[in-house]
C-alpha cells in the first residue's frame, strides 16, 4: 500500500462588508471610541479584548469569548468597512450566523453616542 502525502485545506477567511456613509475618518472615530462595548454584544461577554492600530486604516481586534480566541482586521473605507476573520473550528459550523451578528453589531459600533 503506498501512503500519499496528506495536503491540509486552507481555511478561507469571513469577510463582511459594513456599508456606512460616515466617511473613513469618522468611521475610525467611532469605531476607536465604541468598540469597547463589543463584549455587550456576545453571549457570555469577552473575557479579553485587544486593538492595535498597525496602519492608519486598519485595526486589528484580538478577543476571548466563550473560550475562542478570534482576531479580527477591520479595514475602514471611506463607505464601508470591511471585516476579515478566520473561524477557530469549533464555530466553522456558524459562519452565516456569525457573518450576519457581525454586520449587525458592525453597524451599532458605528452609531454615535454608544461611549
Amino acid at each position: 500500500m503506498r501512503c500519499r502525502p496528506h495536503i491540509a485545506a486552507m481555511a478561507t477567511p469571513t469577510i463582511v462588508d459594513i456599508p456606512h456613509n460616515l466617511g473613513r475618518e469618522a468611521a475610525k472615530a467611532r469605531l476607536q471610541s465604541n468598540i469597547g462595548s463589543l463584549g455587550r454584544h456576545i453571549p457570555g461577554g469577552i473575557a479579553d479584548l485587544q486593538t492595535t492600530w498597525p496602519a492608519a486604516d486598519r485595526m486589528l481586534v484580538t478577543l476571548l469569548a466563550m473560550g475562542q480566541r478570534l482576531s479580527v482586521t477591520l479595514d475602514i473605507g471611506d463607505n464601508v468597512v470591511r471585516a476579515s476573520f478566520m473561524l477557530p473550528g469549533v464555530l466553522g459550523f456558524a459562519a452565516d450566523a456569525i457573518s450576519a451578528a457581525v454586520r449587525r453589531e458592525g453597524s451599532q459600533l458605528l452609531l454615535p453616542g454608544k461611549e
